[in-house]
């Protein structure tokens, strides 16, 4: 990729809700830094504007008409960037043009897809193109799935130290989620379920874990999918809701790393309910509940208010299990995990990406794989999310 580019990153769709509050990010933590040049990009300028106006950006942040059905505007648009950071979704539907033109000419390109059917044709179709191009893509670079695949990555580290080599079985288990669902989100599960009628090929995608994982296929993972008795917790576990985007991304990563947590690795994710029969009972409300909330979920440009986003948090714990000793780790975020700190982990995401990752080469990656350490020390320096050993 050039070096000559005007602009470190664009942000595509800034003048939506999640990228208003990267916007607001960028201004808050890089406004007087001078080593990180960025531009502001949508349909509409007047939006832009008034978002830029709002929010009290620079002068000197530019403003980018781009709109995902005009071709010439997105290769205008990856003409002047390093990085395209994209919140536009859902992705398999305004993302395939502005994915096809940060590949085709080099550029780097960070999202928050949790759309597991279109990223395995996307995989499939750009694969090799990005890396002969240099491009380095980077899905899922939000809750889905950064606190997850880096979480895994940073209690296998540990187990490595401990046991000289990684554990064959990591549990995940989520156990504070406080906040709101994205609209964007929901927008992208039913966008997902309505390709499978004219891709049902694509069912098979959304079942198999390692549908990711560029032909690889592990062992028979543990079902995740109703509630279990976590007899190491001694709590009851409720299937989660991200269990399939994020547990894909886990698998790619390990393909990706030359299986740094070994070929028989079986990785799973649920949600903490409680202890005894209460628990229990808990466990199966959380399996029966719809989490997108129905017909009140909210649309793609909604999201909740600053003091809901600043009172949210999650805690998500991760159990590195050898030969009957567990490594437990935990990351934690310090704002809504759909929002407030989605919005810190993709900006963190494409600023390593073009800062710290010199070295990394053309492809289709996930954030363990592409980025791992250096982005974990970025989170905890800058975005509120701590990565701690708890036994």
């Amino acid at each position: 990729m050039s070096n000559d580019k005007k602009f470190d990153l664009v942000v595509y769709g800034a003048s939506g809700f999640t990228g208003k509050l990267v916007v607001e990010y960028l201004v808050a933590k890089y406004k007087d830094d001078k080593d990180i040049s960025w531009a502001m990009a949508g349909r509409n300028l007047e939006k832009l504007q008034s978002v830029k106006d709002d929010i009290g950006v620079s002068d000197d942040v530019p403003l980018i008409r781009v709109d995902s059905d005009d071709l010439s505007s997105i290769k205008d648009l990856t003409s002047q960037t390093k990085c395209v950071l994209t919140t536009v979704g859902p992705y398999q539907l305004y993302g395939n043009d502005i994915l096809s033109a940060c590949v085709a000419s080099g550029v780097d390109y960070v999202d928050l897809c949790g759309e597991p059917g279109w990223m395995h044709e996307k995989i499939n179709e750009h694969r090799e193109e990005a890396k002969k191009s240099g491009s380095r893509i980077v899905f899922s670079c939000g809750f889905d799935s950064i606190p997850f695949d880096l979480g895994v990555l940073f209690v296998q580290n540990e187990a490595i130290k401990r046991f000289g080599k990684p554990s064959s079985s990591v549990r995940g288990r989520v156990r504070v989620m406080r906040g709101e669902f994205s609209g964007g989100t929901a927008a992208s599960m039913k966008a997902t379920m309505a390709s499978l009628k004219v891709k049902p090929h694509l069912f098979e995608a959304l079942i198999n874990p390692f549908s990711l994982s560029d032909g690889f296929t592990g062992p028979q993972q543990a079902d995740d999918s109703k509630p279990i008795y976590d007899e190491q917790l001694e709590t009851w576990v409720a299937p989660f809701f991200m269990a399939p985007i994020n547990t894909k991304n886990v698998h790619r990563s390990n393909a990706l790393m030359n299986h740094a947590y070994g070929e028989d690795f079986s990785y799973n994710e649920m949600w903490v309910a409680g202890p005894g029969d209460d628990g229990k009972e808990v466990a199966k409300a959380m399996a029966s509940a719809n989490p997108m909330g129905g017909d009140d979920a909210p649309k793609p440009g909604e999201g909740p208010s600053r003091e809901s986003r600043e009172n949210g948090g999650y805690d998500v714990l991760f159990c590195a299990d050898h030969d009957g000793e567990t490594v437990n780790a935990s990351v934690a975020g310090d704002m809504d995990p759909g929002y407030g700190s989605t919005s810190k982990m993709i900006t963190e995401s494409a600023i390593c990406l073009v800062k710290e990752s010199p070295d990394l080469a053309g492809g289709i990656y996930t954030p363990a794989s592409s980025m791992g350490e250096r982005l974990i020390k970025r989170l905890e320096a800058n975005a509120g999310l701590t990565f701690k050993i708890e036994g």
